[in-house]
């Protein structure tokens, strides 16, 4: 069973110009609650690895960004699926922790807290730092062109697919379009 670690913003919800503070101004992406239930169905451990300086800059507390996730959870379940965790680098951008993405530390937790095989791991994101990350932790990386970076040029360093959005990223991986 391979898990597939997802970045939130992008991805998951929608990113516009405003931060996500509270579940009420979460929107997902269309079809994404059902890929990631899609995805949990058919076997996949899911987790969600994503920058979050909203806490570290004091827009929001660690409790609030539960909230919201927790409502993620809700609406994945609804569709018959399961998010396994989330791990999320609250520090502001300029704290120098070894968590912010591009830096591979969060999928280091993940490794280390739920058994992630990185090696056999796939990543989903929207931005570059994404696939650094992925490439410094060892994964594949999948660039999904729905969130904010997708017209910066992207020179691989590592394995990668593409998909329109994750919905397609879903199809892909459930259809056997990925090589494992």
């Amino acid at each position: 069973m391979r898990d597939i670690l997802l970045d939130r913003d992008g991805v998951i919800l929608e990113e516009g110009g405003e931060r996500v503070l509270s579940k009420e101004q979460m929107r997902f992406i269309p079809g994404a609650a059902d890929a990631v239930a899609r995805l949990s169905r058919a076997g996949h451990r899911v987790f969600v690895v994503t920058n979050q300086s909203v806490v570290g800059r004091g827009l929001i507390s660690a409790e609030q960004l539960a909230g919201i996730h927790r409502a993620m959870q809700v609406e994945v379940a609804a569709r018959g699926g399961v998010i396994d965790g989330f791990f999320a680098c609250t520090h502001a951008p300029d704290a120098g922790c070894a968590c912010r993405k591009p830096l591979p530390g969060l999928l280091l937790q993940a490794r280390d807290h739920a058994r992630v095989r990185l090696h056999e791991a796939l990543f989903i994101g929207d931005r570059i730092s994404d696939a650094e990350a992925a490439w410094a932790a060892g994964a594949r990386f999948m660039l999904v062109l729905s969130g904010h970076e997708t017209s910066a040029p992207l020179s691989p360093r590592g394995p990668m697919g593409v998909a329109r959005d994750l919905q397609d990223a879903a199809r892909q991986i459930l259809h056997g379009a990925l090589a494992t």
